[in-house]
């Protein structure tokens, strides 16, 4: 990934952030069959590993599981806020006109050395992390015990777990923290209403006037 200095985001809780508030990430594989990319919703755990481990699981019938195996080079792409910026939000258009538009946006970009899981306790235990994570906040969660006896382990041999411990983690921010201040601001002004995630990144990156 193209990463100008004044993008790069090193704070590993930053990174972690991104991740666990945007956990569907792009799983990209370069093996014997040539590049696959595959939409897999990852589970990090942040306290394990040097820099954390993704757990995910993908059906058995892909095989893309089966190229990670024999060792295939990959990487998970994770991508947060993102949002088109005019030139009409500059403050420096109202000076000279040389503005331009831009896109900007926060991605991850995950490395590391992947294992293949088929184990029932490890599918099981990732199926359990992943429905209490994303059931927490329903007003009735669901859980994998309200399924009929027998049911989720039936299911479970349909599908295979990916275990990824990171070794490396790359985070890049474009969040116009290479403009001017005031073009910070305005910038900010005018996502506000279009991509209120991208303007509060914006914000938390605004230089002292």
């Amino acid at each position: 990934m193209y990463l100008p200095p004044a993008f790069a985001e090193d704070r590993l809780e930053v990174k972690h952030g991104l991740i666990q508030a945007f956990p569907l990430g792009t799983l990209i594989v370069h093996g014997r069959s040539g590049l696959s990319a595959d939409l897999v919703p990852f589970l990090l755990y942040g306290d394990e590993g040097g820099q954390g481990v993704l757990r995910a699981h993908v059906a058995r019938a892909n095989p893309v599981w089966q190229e990670l195996e024999q060792g295939a080079d990959f990487l998970v792409q994770f991508t947060g806020p993102e949002a088109y910026v005019s030139p009409n939000w500059y403050a420096a258009k109202q000076v000279d006109h040389k503005v331009v538009p831009t896109w900007n946006y926060a991605a991850v970009q995950v490395r590391g050395q992947a294992t293949v899981q088929s184990d029932s306790a490890w599918l099981r235990r990732l199926l359990d992390d992943l429905t209490a994570l994303h059931e927490r906040e329903l007003p009735a969660p669901w859980s994998t015990a309200d399924a009929p006896p027998g049911f989720i382990d039936t299911l479970s041999k349909a599908i295979v777990g990916i275990e990824v411990e990171i070794a490396e983690i790359t985070g890049k921010w474009k969040v116009s923290q290479n403009r001017p201040a005031p073009d910070q601001r305005t910038v900010a002004q005018g996502l506000q209403g279009r991509a209120p995630g991208m303007a509060a990144l914006v914000t938390e990156r605004f230089k002292p006037e």
